[in-house]
This record gives C-alpha cells, sequence and structure tokens, in this order.
C-alpha cells in the first residue's frame, strides 16, 4: 500500500494549473450512453474515478480512445452489456449516473448498489422515485437496482432533498423522455450546469440550470459534440488553503472564481489577501491568520467538500472556530488524525469546536476518505517534521498529480510503497 511522506513548516510559494473537475467529468462521461455518435470531451482529470468510470462504460460497449492527455473520444453505438457490476461500482459512488442514461436510451439497465467514501449514507431513493414518476419499473434484488422502461414519459418531480447525483441522473434521463420533465428542488452546483450545458451541446433541451427548478423537454435523439469539463473547484480551494494555511504566496491558473465565492470571502475573513480575474486566483499571507466559523449546505453556501481543508486552517489560525457540518453524518473523522497531530478540536454530533494552536507536528496518520485525505496533506505541509499519511488511494480519486504539483510549491513531498 502506497503512503505520502511530507516534511513540512515551510510556505508555499508558486504558480499552479488546476485540473479539470472530477465531479464535473464523471457524470459527463456518462452522457456518452446517451448517443450512438462520437462524443469527445477534453480537460478530463487523470484520476483513480475517471478511470473507473471508464473501464465501467467500456465493459458496457462504448468505445474509448484516449486521444491525448486530458482528451476523450466515446462511441456508445453498440451497448453490449446492460450491467454496472458491483465489483466495479463499489469503490466509486458516481457510477450510479449511467442508470438514467441506460434506461432512457435502451430502455433497460441493472446497477449495483453504490460505494465510494465511507462518509454518510447518501441513499439512492430520489434517483429510484423520479425514474418511476418518469414510467420505470424498478426493483431492488440482491444488492442491485434493476430498471425498465419502453419510453420514459415526462414528469413533474419534487425531489424530498436536494441531490447532486439524482439531479443530474434525472436531468440525463429526460433528455430523452416524451414531453416536458420539471425537477424541482434541483441541485445548483456548478458540475450540474456543466452537465446541463454538455447535454445542450449534444442537442438537448434544458433550461433553469443552476436555479432549484430545471425544465428538460425530450428530443428524439442527442448527437455528437465536443465539450471541455470546467475546472475543478474544490482543487483550487484546497490549493489556496494550502498556501494560506502555510503563510505563503500562490498563484493560480485555470479556474473559476466566479463560483468560489463563499470560500474566497472565508479566505478573507481569516486575513487572506486575494486578487483574482477571470480564470485566477492569488493568494498571499503577511500574518498569522484568524479563525473562521462556517456552516456546510449545498451550493451556493459552503461546500462539504471544504470543510476538511478549512478544519486544519482553523487549527493554527489565531482565536476559537466553530464548524457545524449539515450534508454528511460521518464527514469528521480527519478529526482523530489532526489531534494526532496536536490540533485541539472537540466534537459534538455535527459540530466542532477548533481552537487554533502555534503549531502542529508531524506523525503518521491514516486517511478515511477523499477530502480527509486533502486536510491532512495540508496538515503534513504545516506541521514542524516529518508526516507519513498511510491508505492515500481515496486522494488519487480526487486529486491530478498533488505531489507534482505540491513539489513546484516547494513542498518535499514524496511517495513510498
Amino acid at each position: 500500500m502506497q503512503k505520502l511522506i511530507i516534511h513540512g513548516g515551510t510556505p508555499i510559494s508558486g504558480e499552479v494549473q488546476i485540473s479539470g473537475a472530477k465531479n464535473a467529468a464523471l457524470p459527463i462521461l456518462c452522457a456518452s450512453l446517451l448517443t450512438g455518435e462520437t462524443f469527445r470531451v477534453t480537460n478530463v482529470p487523470s484520476l483513480n474515478d475517471t478511470t473507473t468510470m471508464l473501464s465501467l462504460l467500456e465493459q458496457m460497449g462504448v468505445n474509448i480512445s484516449i486521444d491525448k492527455r486530458s482528451e476523450i473520444s466515446l462511441t456508445a453505438a453498440n451497448l453490449s452489456n446492460l450491467i454496472a457490476p458491483y465489483e466495479m461500482v463499489k469503490t466509486m459512488r458516481a457510477a450510479i449516473l449511467v442508470l438514467g442514461p441506460m434506461l432512457a436510451r435502451v430502455g433497460e439497465a441493472k446497477v449495483s448498489l453504490p460505494g465510494g467514501c465511507a462518509i454518510g449514507l447518501r441513499p439512492v431513493d430520489q434517483h429510484i422515485k423520479g425514474l418511476q414518476a418518469m414510467g420505470a419499473e424498478i426493483s431492488i434484488e440482491h444488492g442491485y437496482i434493476h430498471a425498465k422502461a419502453n419510453h420514459l414519459i415526462g414528469a413533474h418531480i419534487i425531489m424530498d432533498i436536494v441531490t447532486v447525483t439524482g439531479t443530474e441522473n434525472l436531468m440525463m434521463a429526460a433528455t430523452l423522455a416524451d414531453g416536458t420533465t420539471i425537477l424541482e428542488n434541483a441541485a445548483r452546483e456548478p458540475e450540474v450546469i456543466d452537465l446541463a450545458e454538455c447535454l445542450i451541446s449534444m442537442g438537448a433541451k434544458i433550461s433553469g440550470a443552476g436555479g432549484d427548478v430545471i425544465t428538460i423537454k425530450g428530443v428524439k435523439s442527442l448527437h455528437e459534440s465536443t465539450y471541455q469539463v470546467m475546472p475543478d473547484r474544490i482543487e483550487t480551494g484546497t490549493f489556496l488553503i494550502a498556501a494560506a494555511a502555510s503563510g505563503g504566496e500562490i498563484h493560480i491558473k485555470n479556474t473559476r472564481p466566479d463560483i468560489l465565492g463563499v470560500v474566497l470571502d472565508k479566505l478573507n475573513e481569516s486575513g487572506a489577501e486575494i486578487e483574482f480575474g477571470k480564470d485566477w486566483i492569488n493568494l498571499k499571507v503577511n500574518q498569522r491568520l484568524k479563525s473562521v466559523n462556517l456552516r456546510t449546505a449545498p451550493y451556493p453556501a459552503f461546500p462539504t467538500d471544504m470543510q476538511a481543508q478549512f478544519m486544519v486552517l482553523n487549527s493554527v489560525a489565531e482565536g476559537t472556530a466553530i464548524i457545524t457540518e449539515t450534508i454528511f453524518e460521518n464527514r469528521f473523522m480527519h478529526v482523530l488524525e489532526l489531534k494526532r497531530m496536536g490540533a485541539c478540536i472537540e466534537v459534538e454530533g455535527n459540530t466542532a469546536v477548533i481552537h487554533g494552536v502555534t503549531n502542529l507536528e508531524g506523525a503518521g496518520v491514516m486517511a478515511t476518505d477523499l477530502r480527509a485525505s486533502a486536510s491532512l496533506v495540508l496538515a503534513g505541509l504545516i506541521a514542524q517534521g516529518e508526516t507519513i499519511i498511510d491508505r492515500i488511494y481515496h486522494l488519487d480519486r480526487g486529486y491530478e498529480r498533488i505531489e507534482e504539483k505540491l513539489s513546484c510549491l516547494g513542498v518535499r513531498i514524496n511517495r513510498i510503497n
């Protein structure tokens, strides 16, 4: 099993280019199932999750060619296997996103109930409820979702909770349904907008993406297209916090400040100096940062995927901060590992109280999920001494070439077997 060794204590400095967004790329790759024509996707990040998704699509019969780094062509002219097996789905929850497109295009799908990070239950009942409203017959047997529909029919669907993958699955399914589908209480995340714009480029008729009501008018077929995946806002935020927490300076290229409003606001509140343009952000720190309170909630509020990283910043900031996690019930698993490094954190229910300390100390720690992995890397690069991070396969699911990028910023980091 691979580990990361980090020798911390040095402020990071330099320039970094942000990769394509994992959470946008995965549903966009699944959109290839909606057409028999060739679909090209650019700016695809090279991650374990994208590799798993491509393997899943390939074994379903999608012809895939990697034209060059980050550019992929997919042709789903002949889907030969309508099953997404447990072996391929268990490590990646996003595999549920093949359900809607397969059902819409060929009228049948068998998808294993998903896995992924152990940060909460994240049920798929909203996916099932929505597809049933569109006329699908669905049963769950032996850990698999069996879905059939001669043809999906447009429906008015009000989702009980805000769900990103649920919104994406139903939106893709509705593109080929008869009539109009209205999704109420839809997710507003930028990645949902990116998928909608991708589908529109393929001939779909979608309006309202980015709001809580999305309207999809079904069409008979979608056609070939080339689409560029948006930059990863969570990777951007992670590198911003790396610079802020270490007292350094960073220039970030190929990013989207317009979708990072609340993260930039919190960094400003902590005392970081930030400048930005259309596709770049510059951050520098000249003083010890101040603690900032935050509460996670669906977009445009503070993202749950940035909570663990901000906890590291608060661990070495001046004062006391309160972090409330409202999205996932098990998303404080990084706290015990940070406490091993000298952080002063108390947890009660879904609230963590962080008392800032002067320094963290290097230690052996273990990653428990994707964003917890990132928080431990950040803790390691600001800690005094050596930090060894175990179970880093989580990290490789969501961060492209993270050691290479951090090394270019002056971090002493190595991967070992």
